[in-house]
C-alpha cells in the first residue's frame, strides 16, 4: 500500500469506447471506498472519449497516456490494484499478446510481473467478441489471474435503451477472494 495518507492507489486504465464518458462514476466509487486514483488512458481514449479536465479535477492528478522521459519523476505511486474499464477488443488482445506499444498496455503487461490484482470490464461488440483471437486472449489473461466482469456490448435493448455499464463491478472484482 502507498504511504500517501495511508490510502491504497488504484490505476484506472481507460480505453476508447463510448461508455468511457462515464468513467467519473468509477473514480467517485473508488474514492468513496478510500482509494487514491490515477488514470492512464489509451492515446485514442484521451482524444475526446471522456472529459479529461473533469477527471483530472476529480483525481487531482494528470491523466497519463504517454511515457515519461528518463529523469522525469513518476507522476503516480506504484499501484495496489488496476482496473481496466472500459476494456476494448484491441487493448485486451494486445495485452494478452504482450504487445506493449502504449503506456496503457505496457502498464497492464507490467502489472502481471508486479503481482498487482487487475479487474476488467470488457466493452466489446458482439461481432468482435466471437473472434477466436479475443476468446484466446480472455483465456490467457484469466490464466494470469485477471478478473473479468460480465461482457458489455453496448448494443441497445429492444426498447432502444442501453444497458447500464455497472462501473462498481470492477471494485467488487478486486475484493473477491
Amino acid at each position: 500500500m502507498t504511504e500517501q495518507a495511508g490510502k491504497p492507489f488504484l490505476y484506472v486504465v481507460v480505453c476508447a469506447a463510448g461508455i468511457a464518458a462515464d468513467v467519473g462514476e468509477l473514480i467517485a466509487a473508488a474514492q468513496a471506498r478510500g482509494w487514491e486514483v490515477g488514470v492512464i488512458a489509451t492515446p485514442v481514449a484521451v482524444n475526446g472519449f471522456f472529459d479529461t479536465a473533469g477527471v483530472e479535477a476529480r483525481t487531482g492528478r494528470p491523466i497519463r497516456s504517454a511515457w515519461r522521459t528518463p529523469g522525469d519523476p513518476r507522476p503516480f505511486p506504484a499501484p495496489d490494484a488496476v482496473v481496466v474499464a472500459p476494456a476494448t477488443f484491441n487493448t485486451i488482445n494486445k495485452w494478452a499478446a504482450g504487445l506493449a506499444d502504449t503506456l496503457a498496455v505496457a502498464t497492464l503487461c507490467e502489472s502481471y510481473g508486479l503481482g498487482v490484482p487487475v479487474a476488467v470490464l470488457p466493452c466489446v461488440a458482439d461481432a468482435l467478441a466471437v473472434h477466436p483471437a479475443y476468446r484466446d486472449s480472455l483465456t490467457r489473461l484469466r490464466g494470469m489471474g485477471v478478473r473479468f466482469g460480465e461482457p458489455y456490448s453496448g448494443e441497445p435493448e429492444q426498447d432502444g435503451s442501453r444497458p447500464e455499464f455497472g462501473w462498481e463491478r470492477a471494485l467488487a472484482l478486486l475484493t473477491r477472494g
